[in-house]
């Protein structure tokens, strides 16, 4: 593997196109440094010190919300746009006919995206920025909309939209100009970015060598896991039949369908932690209040549904295997593997083309999918598991699952380029 990657920096192209990745993500990580104004960082600081939850988004901004800077909220907003396109593709007509119309259609598709992006950050920009400032004391000061606040306010929710729209336009040149997919790649910079100060804080600060080690083996046994399930698929032969056309014969053969036992990523994940997150999150700003009623409640909210309950992970765990059979379908009518199939003369021996086989696809798909939604519903819970052993150091399972998704990506990518040019890439 070494040697490929030595092999690729001799190549002009991929060296060119290897520089200008990691020059994005230095770029990326001075962004992640930029404060928004009206910032108290004293409070901010004592907030996120002894809050878990908050700690665990600061991780997968890379260390941006601590700062609360303009990239505070990543490309998540991007995210969240790019699901709920592919939850209304198959709902709205005029969508289903975009998405079928190729390349074109795809185009078209993705700018509208980048258009439901914008109001998206700006709404969620809105309402981190209005929970920080109810804070005691409050972290944003002058924050409103109303008289002489509402020009501080729109420059908070202005600079952190167009943070987001940066670094999604900045994902999109490294999809162009770089190696692997630009937004994963910002995503796994940013987690990544993380990695070197928990390990410091651990090593150093708790002098917790044991928590170290076991959590470097659990680490990789997790990372192994993840390979292997995101890896494994079932092969669904499909034949082709031959043409006659003329006194020549066209077509024939065999081929399948790689029907994955995790088709739907870290996309369950997302879904479930932001559902659970968020009761959690909006409560911990109310565990202050003067009111023993909202003070109370607030508690209880915190002390239920927070990262280190034994009912936050009961949930979690069955909103991730619910969401991973939910998305897997979805994007799966989508993809109308049996109508191409008859189109183009294809079918799986032993079913008949059409209905029959639609179903047979569907129930080998949700039989498998079992696999992948259990598999995934346990690394949710991972972090539960291992949180007895570090106050700094959290297996994140998210984290995980995109930055294992991501290194497996670009290896794909850079390999295909390497094999184009004939070398071993990273199969030595």
């Amino acid at each position: 593997m070494l040697q490929a990657i030595v092999n690729a920096f001799k190549l002009p192209d991929l060296r060119r196109k290897l520089l200008f990745t990691f020059s994005m993500l230095i770029l990326f990580r001075f962004i992640a440094h930029v404060p928004v104004p009206g910032v108290n960082q004293t409070a901010l600081t004592n907030l996120f010190q002894g809050n878990t939850l908050l700690g665990m988004l600061d991780l997968f901004s890379g260390g941006a919300m601590t700062s609360f800077s303009i990239a505070a909220m990543g490309v998540y907003p991007y995210i969240t746009a790019s699901i709920i396109m592919q939850l209304l593709v198959p709902i709205i007509p005029k969508l289903d006919e975009m998405a079928k119309e190729g390349e074109s259609g795809r185009m078209r598709i993705n700018q509208i995206t980048h258009w439901l992006t914008v109001p998206l950050a700006a709404l969620q920009g809105y309402g981190t920025a209005s929970l920080l400032a109810g804070g005691n004391p409050p972290i944003i000061s002058n924050f409103g909309l109303s008289g002489d606040r509402f020009v501080p306010t729109l420059a908070i929710i202005a600079s952190m939209t167009a943070g987001t729209i940066l670094l999604v336009w900045m994902g999109e040149l490294i999809t162009e100009n770089g190696i692997g997919n630009g937004v994963s790649i910002i995503i796994f910079g940013g987690i990544v970015a993380r990695l070197p100060e928990m390990v410091f804080r651990s090593v150093f600060a708790e002098q917790n060598y044991a928590a170290m080690v076991v959590f470097i083996i659990l680490g990789l046994l997790t990372v192994a896991a993840i390979v292997v399930v995101q890896e494994a698929q079932r092969r669904i032969p499909v034949q082709y039949a031959k043409r006659v056309r003329g006194i020549r014969v066209q077509g024939g053969g065999s081929t399948h369908i790689p029907l994955r036992v995790n088709s739907a990523g870290m996309i369950p994940l997302i879904f479930a932690m932001s559902i659970m997150l968020f009761p959690g999150y909006i409560a911990t700003f109310f565990q202050g209040s003067s009111n023993e009623i909202v003070s109370g409640i607030a508690g209880f909210v915190v002390r239920n549904l927070g990262t280190t309950s034994v009912l936050y992970s009961a949930f979690y765990f069955l909103l991730v295997v619910g969401f991973t059979f939910f998305y897997t379908m979805v994007i799966f009518q989508q993809q109308h593997l049996a109508e191409n199939l008859q189109k183009y003369g294809g079918f799986i021996p032993g079913i008949r083309p059409g209905k029959p086989t639609e179903q047979f696809l569907d129930r080998i798909l949700y039989r498998i999918t079992w696999l992948g939604a259990l598999f995934l519903g346990a690394v949710a819970i991972l972090p539960f598991l291992t949180q007895s052993l570090s106050a700094t150091l959290v297996l994140s399972s998210t984290g995980l699952l995109i930055v294992v998704g991501v290194v497996l990506d670009t290896m794909k990518q850079l390999e295909a380029q390497l094999l184009m040019r004939h070398y071993e890439g990273f199969i030595k």
